[in-house]
């Protein structure tokens, strides 16, 4: 894991970058189960974020881009969340009941998530599925979407008002 950090620093000062980048991607080559299981979200990141700036394979950049987008899209609003002391705030039912029978728009055609049976994430997960095999991007892509079902992420707290099996976003072993 420090050999990890210690190429990801190189890289990124561009210290004999093609020898660098091709150390890296030969660690993730070999090593990425163990990666995937010992690096914390900020490291798997940092590793999906050089993939994406550095891998020569457009494919592999493509899904590294995919998991830091996702990492970091909930980064966001789970910042925002906290600026704004929402953490704080308890899910409405009246508005969970709302959502059952009502399409409540959002903007530009959207609307919200309708809690407990809303097929949307399922979907985006059958779409991913295959990504998830795309070599060390897709391992990375695989383990941050896995964690954001089981952190404090709106994933994680949509999936605990849940009751509808058939449309789960999540596998079991999440």
């Amino acid at each position: 894991m420090f050999h990890h950090a210690k190429l990801i620093v190189l890289i990124r000062r561009e210290v004999r970058l093609a020898d660098s980048v091709a150390q890296f991607r030969a660690l993730w080559d070999q090593e990425h189960d163990f990666l995937c299981r010992h690096l914390n979200l900020r490291w798997l990141i940092s590793a999906a974020d050089t993939l994406a700036d550095h891998d020569p394979d457009t494919g592999s950049r493509t899904v590294a881009m995919m998991a830091g987008l996702l990492a970091n899209t909930v980064k966001i609003y789970e910042s925002e969340r906290y600026i704004t002391g929402a953490a704080a705030l308890a899910p409405e039912p009246s508005r969970i009941e709302k959502l059952q029978t009502d399409l409540v728009p959002l903007f530009e055609g959207m609307s919200v998530f309708t809690v407990g049976t809303d097929d949307t994430l399922r979907n985006m997960y059958w779409r991913l599925e295959p990504f998830f095999a795309m070599g060390p991007a897709g391992s990375i892509l695989k383990t941050v979407y896995d964690r954001m079902q089981i952190e404090d992420t709106a994933f994680a707290r949509l999936r605990a008002l849940h009751r509808r099996d058939r449309t789960a976003w999540w596998e079991d072993e999440a």
